[in-house]
């Protein structure tokens, strides 16, 4: 019995030593991930791309008006959180520690309090908090969806949208932080996306718009009193704004389409609601912008193909001066300092994404943070190349191709060509993270086209795409662009890959079917598979919306159109290898848009790789999901785009 005993226990040491060994070889797998034909990650690849995972990003959110220091967004452990620098440079003080992200943040006026909004599992049910003695207190009511909105400017009282009323549309309340539960509704709203913008100086009015489409916001302004709406955009036609602010002296700025192509920066009549141009880029789009709070400064930044420039505009002596000393990106979070200094995020793949300021006077630029790049040298990689095409009706259209250092890599390269979701969004040259391996060290060139219907080239380009019947001229744009990238001496046109998020995912299955004979294999993130299904499931609050952009599925004729052109019900066509990445809280696009494309695409004995996160949603927001969902990319490129068995 005890040469039994010391048997078994030898023996089971040694299965014991050999499932540890069996262990470190394979990398470990997110509790809440499900990876299903998915193979397990070699521990190997996950040491070979550690230091492109170990990066952070850094973005500007707010000035402390109490202390002068910056705060910003960033991540240390899991997700990104709320920290505080006091000088540039300096040490980061975290605020927040929460298990989920938290990136929307507001100081109270005079720095009092601090507002900040985050959700559950990428549900984007959003809650309102407050930190309290270093403690977050929720203020709002834990079931329903909140936006946090701006503040008074007394600092008494904050807007906010709710859509605690209804449970769908998202309704307009004022509230008093202290006093959360007297938060009283200013607008009831029957439709649309209502959100609160900006106080007047005097705090009597509120500016609020509707939101119908990416080419219609409606704008009002709201007496607080009495509740009393002035609609101020009576133009007769459908008009968009990216930025509205009131000036201390009372005038309403704006950066609108308003009698253009493109938007401009001017002013806003609020006797007549005719729209004063200013500014005027010719055919750019003025896209963000900040007033500074003595009003002699504004900020702008206007949009060239996807690249930001910034500009100063001198009100008093109505000047323009470019600050022509960042690094070419993209620029966000436009906002000046109570004492004038402008905080900015640039984005660029040659320093990463970090924050900064800008003096206008002197427009001396001031880096505050400088993340880590897991010791790799950030001004090494590829910058990207702006490559133009016309598309097979002559449409001209343009997008950014990462090309592997030649030096490094010789003869031609792999392609993946990276559609971008929206289909209002807009591929910019920014900072590739995780992507920065594949070009780098596997020595993939990136294509980022923005097809018709991409924003940032005036509201004629972004309609191109409109309704169930122009929809696949986008995709037609995939096969002209295709052409023009195929024809590239530096390109290995035998191996070429697509991939694309959201509606970028509808864009990926629906090129895998028009272009399967070009492509090696496709791998779409959240993708709409069947317009009719995703209009039917998404959140209601969002279905017309989206039926402005892709059609309205209740109309016979539509409905039948939105089904010819659904990737779902020609899935038995496509015969190359697809990976689908799905977010189970996913309020856009249903996971089971997801399901019903991967079982469809494996009755035909497709190889079609699934990765599921239960505790996400829109995408992989936890740094050790998005970690994992690249290893699993990088495993499905490997064998099917560079043929690696």
């Amino acid at each position: 019995m005890r040469n039994l005993i010391a048997i078994m226990l030898v023996t089971g040491a040694m299965i014991g030593m050999t499932s540890a060994a069996n262990a470190k070889e394979i990398a470990p797998k997110p509790a809440a991930l499900v990876a299903d034909q998915i193979p397990d990650i070699p521990i190997d690849i996950v040491a070979q791309t550690r230091p492109y995972m170990e990066y952070r990003t850094a973005s500007f959110v707010d000035w402390d008006p109490k202390t002068r220091a910056m705060l910003i967004s960033t991540r240390f452990a899991d997700t990104r959180q709320l920290h505080r620098i006091a000088t540039p440079m300096g040490h980061r003080e975290q605020l927040t520690f929460a298990a989920e992200p938290v990136r929307t943040a507001r100081y109270a006026p005079d720095g009092s309090a601090l507002l900040f909004q985050k959700d559950i599992g990428g549900n984007e049910i959003n809650q309102i908090f407050k930190l309290e003695d270093g403690r977050p207190v929720m203020l709002s009511d834990g079931k329903s969806r909140h936006n946090l909105g701006p503040w008074s400017h007394s600092g008494k009282t904050v807007a906010f949208g709710s859509n605690k009323r209804t449970g769908l549309y998202s309704d307009i309340y004022l509230m008093n932080p202290a006093n959360p539960e007297g938060a009283k509704m200013l607008i009831a709203s029957t439709g649309g996306g209502w959100f609160p913008i900006d106080f007047s100086p005097d705090d009597k009015q509120l500016l609020v718009f509707n939101y119908v489409s990416v080419t219609d916001n409606q704008l009002y302004l709201v007496d607080i009193a009495n509740g009393a709406l002035q609609r101020l955009t009576n133009s007769g036609q459908p008009v968009a704004y990216d930025g509205l602010q009131f000036a201390p002296d009372g005038r309403l700025w704006a950066s609108s389409d308003d009698g253009s192509d493109v938007k401009r920066l001017g002013i806003v009549n609020l006797e007549n609601s005719t729209f004063d141009p200013i500014i005027d880029e010719k055919i750019w789009d003025v896209s963000d912008f900040d007033i500074s709070e003595d009003g002699r400064w504004i900020a702008f930044e206007v949009n060239q193909a996807g690249r930001s420039v910034l500009k100063f505009y001198d009100i008093e002596k109505d000047e323009v001066r470019i600050v022509d000393a960042l690094p070419a990106g993209v620029i966000s979070g436009i906002e000046f300092a109570p004492w004038g200094e402008l905080g900015i995020t640039l984005n660029s793949n040659q320093t990463g994404t970090d924050a900064y300021s800008i003096n206008p006077e002197s427009l001396a630029i001031t880096r505050w943070t400088k993340s880590e790049t897991g010791g790799l040298n950030a001004a090494k990689n590829v910058a990207p190349e702006l490559i133009e095409i016309e598309s097979f009706d002559g449409e001209k259209m343009s997008g950014f191709l990462y090309r592997p250092d030649p030096s490094l890599h010789k003869g031609k390269r792999p392609l993946i060509i990276s559609i971008h979701g929206g289909p209002e969004g807009q591929a910019t040259p920014r900072f590739l993270g995780r992507n920065n391996y594949l070009v780098n060290e596997l020595g993939i060139a990136i294509f980022y086209p923005n097809v018709r219907g991409s924003t940032g080239f005036g509201k004629r380009f972004v309609a191109l795409d409109n309704g169930p019947w122009l929809r696949e001229n986008s995709v037609l744009d995939i096969g002209a662009f295709l052409d023009r990238l195929r024809k590239d001496k530096r390109i290995d046109k035998r191996h070429i890959a697509v991939t694309g998020g959201s509606y970028g995912g509808y864009m990926t299955l629906a090129a895998m079917l028009r272009y399967g004979k070009k492509f090696k294999a496709g791998l779409e993130v959240v993708g709409i598979s069947n317009f009719v299904t995703f209009l039917e499931n998404t959140q209601a609050y969002r279905r017309d919306l989206r039926r402005v952009e892709y059609g309205d599925e209740r109309i016979a004729e539509q409905r039948a159109k939105l089904e010819e052109i659904s990737p779902l019900n020609r899935a038995h066509e496509i015969d190359i290898p697809l990976m689908v990445v799905t977010g189970a809280n996913d309020p856009r696009v249903p996971a089971s848009e997801a399901d019903q494309i991967i079982e469809a695409v494996r009755s035909n004995d497709n190889p079609a790789w699934h990765l599921l996160a239960t505790n996400e949603g829109h995408g992989f927001r936890k740094k050790t999901n998005a970690d994992y969902q690249f290893w699993a990319s990088l495993l499905f490129w490997k064998r099917y785009l560079l043929d690696e068995k």
